[in-house]
Parts: C-alpha cells; sequence; structure tokens
C-alpha cells in the first residue's frame, strides 16, 4: 500500500482515511448489544470498532433478535392457546397472557443472542 502526503503550513501530513462504514439504525437490541460489547466483551468491541464493523454487526443482532422474537412468540401463543376467542371473552387476560408470552420471547432472545 503506497501512502501519499499533503503539505500544510510547512509540515507534512499522511493522506488517511477510514474505510466505509454503514450507517444503519438501530434500536432496543442493537444498543443492548452495544452496551453488553463495552461491558464485558472489550476484545470484541474493539475488533469490530477498529474494523469499521461495529454499525452492521449491531444492525444485524436488531434483525435477528427482532425476527427471533417474532418466531418465538408466535409459536408460544399457539402452545399456550391464546386466541381470539380468548381476546373477545376476557381481553384483560388475554393482555396479561400476551405480556408473559412476550416476555418470555425476549428472554430467550437476550440469552441466546445479546449476551452470548
Amino acid at each position: 500500500m503506497e501512502l501519499t502526503y499533503t503539505e500544510r503550513n510547512g509540515v507534512i501530513y499522511p493522506d488517511l482515511a477510514l474505510p466505509e462504514q454503514t450507517n444503519s439504525p438501530i434500536g432496543k437490541y442493537g444498543r443492548m448489544r452495544l452496551n453488553y460489547l463495552k461491558k464485558h466483551r472489550r476484545g470484541t468491541y474493539t475488533t469490530l470498532l477498529t474494523s469499521c464493523t461495529l454499525n452492521q454487526h449491531l444492525y444485524e443482532t436488531e434483525q435477528e433478535a427482532k425476527q427471533q422474537i417474532d418466531l418465538t412468540l408466535s409459536w408460544l401463543v399457539k402452545e399456550r392457546g391464546i386466541t381470539e376467542e380468548l381476546k373477545a371473552a376476557d381481553p384483560l387476560r388475554w393482555v396479561q397472557e400476551m405480556n408473559n408470552a412476550k416476555h418470555d420471547a425476549e428472554e430467550l432472545v437476550l440469552n441466546e443472542i445479546i449476551y452470548h
């Protein structure tokens, strides 16, 4: 690799540029993964940061977590018998059951994807 230099005010500076990196939006799960990497996986965090792939990693983690939560939630709803009939008959119980199912799905994803 050949470096080029630029002279400014009598001082010669190398022309350095960082590689292009993505600027994808990250959400709740991406931010949780970022916090986990910063606190518990400093080496991985530093490697991703210096190779300009941190944002892409967080975006992919976000997408994977959302997809896994949706799949797990639909399976739990079916397994636990949370139906539209329950929603019509007892809306408060339906909300309670859906919240419990969502919580359980998120716990699985947090342990398998975010904190892995």
